[in-house]
């Protein structure tokens, strides 16, 4: 109680008369030197306020902003953020380093896990990488981003998340905040008639191309299936049934081929955990298929050189397309990035080009032989289409491996969190967030979206939600 009557008394007396007093020298002064970037101090202030008394549902806020945050492009304002979503996470971070030079003190459970030493392994050999960068103010800044991803969505969420309140509302606010966007979206794509043609930007401003658009769907589409079908009243099903068709009607018509196949992938893995697969027969599972693969490979190159069927409108066409490598521009130009890819790794192996770099290095990487119509040298469309041939451009042979050995203590992690857990809703959390990292690093093997806030948020709350899990199931 007292703590409410403190919270209520901030903006009351003579701090509430110097916050008003504020605010309207602050409109003022905006109205008469039509300096309108100070119209933002006020929310400045109020997010500072904020943090100072309730950072917990302010980190929650970063979550729900991501996907309706907006990059401004050919303006004044146009300085590379996400707005205002990057911004509050940069903030956020900030507050990290304040709150710790002020108190001393440190996540210590968070910090003595595996999965945050590989974490941090991986953001320390980025640092050593941009020593040797091409371009290293480049790379220094992809490395400052990759910071106030972490240290908001992993570090300080890790600890809010110890509240049941935080945990439950964690994937609920990104989803419905996403449906926003997806109702936006569907709109503007109804007035092309949802041609395939126009699917790759009518989710501008919220999401810069169709891709980041699907791979953010596949993530959140395992929760609403789940959501739609738990216990609850009717009000609250019908809501979730709503939530469910549109994420659907809108995964759909994303066009996004990748996010199709990641839910496949993820389907696959809730079998694993739902009929209770033990590792041996995975692995037997495994083997036999690379067995049949490796036996029936002169079959399925003649397959994929003869597929001349191209992305279309047509539903059937476009899946067929993803396997149609001879006449296909986006399955081309991604072999082409690849190529690229590995070509510069072999002239630099051990510390790559400099964290953020590809787009500006990999045009004279390029064969003529291999270019396509989409092709660019100018380092304006994209980086390399992969969260594994990315890095090791980028950062050497090291930086993939700091990815693999991401992934497997991801899933090791939320595994034994897993089977440790009483079941009820926080170990369904657990599935569920790996569920969401299945749709990302499947998608993930061609395209890369860890640079940018739509995706990192998504992958590094996750990962907050497994590391949480494995701390409670080990305190139980």
């Amino acid at each position: 109680m007292e703590g409410a009557q403190g919270t209520a008394s901030v903006l009351s007396g003579r701090t509430g008369i110097g916050a008003a007093a504020v605010l309207v020298a602050v409109t003022a002064a905006v109205v008469a030197f039509e300096a309108y970037a100070l119209a933002a101090v006020p929310f400045a202030l109020a997010v500072v306020f904020w943090a100072l008394y309730h950072v917990e549902s302010l980190l929650l806020a970063a979550v729900a902003l991501t996907p309706l945050s907006v990059t401004l492009k050919e303006s004044d304002f146009n300085v590379g953020l996400s707005l205002p979503g990057e911004v509050l996470l940069a903030g956020l971070t900030f507050f990290a380093l304040i709150r710790f030079l002020h108190q001393g003190r440190l996540p210590w459970p968070i910090l003595k896990q595996p999965l945050t030493w590989v974490i941090l392994l991986q953001l320390s050999w980025m640092a050593v990488t941009v020593l040797f960068s091409e371009m290293p103010l480049v790379s220094f800044k992809a490395l400052l981003s990759r910071v106030w991803f972490l240290v908001p969505m992993y570090f300080m969420l890790g600890t809010a998340l110890e509240k049941p309140w935080a945990r439950n509302l964690i994937f609920p606010l990104y989803s419905f905040s996403l449906a926003v966007a997806a109702l936006w979206t569907l709109y503007v794509h109804s007035q092309y008639g949802f041609s395939k043609e126009t699917s790759t930007w009518v989710m501008y401003p919220f999401y810069k191309e169709h891709t980041l658009y699907g791979m953010a769907l596949a993530f959140v589409y395992p929760w609403s299936i789940w959501a739609l079908f738990r216990p609850q009243s009717l009000v609250a099903r019908f809501i979730h049934l709503g939530l469910w068709a549109l994420l659907t009607v809108a995964l759909v018509f994303s066009y996004t081929r990748a996010a199709w196949l990641s839910l496949v992938a993820a389907g696959a893995v809730y079998v694993i955990f739902a009929w209770r697969i033990s590792a041996r027969q995975i692995a037997g599972i495994a083997v036999l298929v690379l067995a049949t693969l490796w036996v029936t490979q002169d079959q399925w190159i003649r397959i994929f050189t003869k597929n001349d069927t191209v992305s279309s409108d047509n539903f059937s066409e476009h899946i067929q397309s993803a396997s149609n490598i001879s006449t296909d521009a986006s399955n081309l130009e991604r072999l082409n990035r690849w190529a690229s890819a590995f070509r510069m790794w072999q002239e630099r192996p051990h510390t790559g080009w400099g964290l953020g770099t590809y787009q500006f290095q990999y045009a004279p990487f390029q064969h003529s032989s291999q270019l396509t119509v989409i092709s660019t040298n100018a380092g304006d469309l994209g980086n390399a289409h992969s969260e594994y041939i990315g890095p090791l451009a980028e950062q050497g042979w090291p930086g993939l491996v700091l990815v693999l050995l991401l992934l497997v203590l991801l899933f090791r992690t939320g595994s034994r969190a897993y089977r440790r857990m009483e079941p009820g809703t926080d170990r369904t959390l657990v599935l569920l967030a790996m569920l969401g990292q299945v749709t990302y690093w499947v998608h993930g093997v061609l395209n890369n979206f860890l640079d940018l806030d739509k995706g990192a948020v998504l992958v590094w709350m996750s990962a907050a939600v497994i590391a949480w899990a494995d701390r409670a199931a080990a305190r139980d």
